[in-house]
């Protein structure tokens, strides 16, 4: 017997944006230090408000968290309602 749990929208979205918005801090860090520069480049071509800078990768930041907080919210709802059992 498969047992399906029903997801917490909230809670599911909340840790994928923390999670995006360290991954982009982390980037930062590591670009500092001569690290993943290319990673780098390639975030400021992607993305509209990341720079290697400390405002940049605050609105890095707060855009990923946004991106992916959205994404992840839509998905599990989703997900939550074809699990209607």
């Amino acid at each position: 017997m498969i047992i399906l749990i029903k997801n917490n929208t909230h809670r599911l979205s909340l840790a994928g944006a923390l999670f995006s918005a360290l991954f982009m801090f982390s980037l930062s860090i590591l670009n500092a230090f001569g690290l993943y520069t290319s990673a780098t480049k390639s975030m400021e071509a992607l993305h509209l408000f990341y720079r290697p800078d400390v405002l940049g990768t605050l609105t890095g930041m707060l855009e990923a968290a946004v991106i992916t907080y959205v994404s992840i919210f839509i998905f599990v709802s989703i997900y939550n309602a074809l699990d209607r059992s």
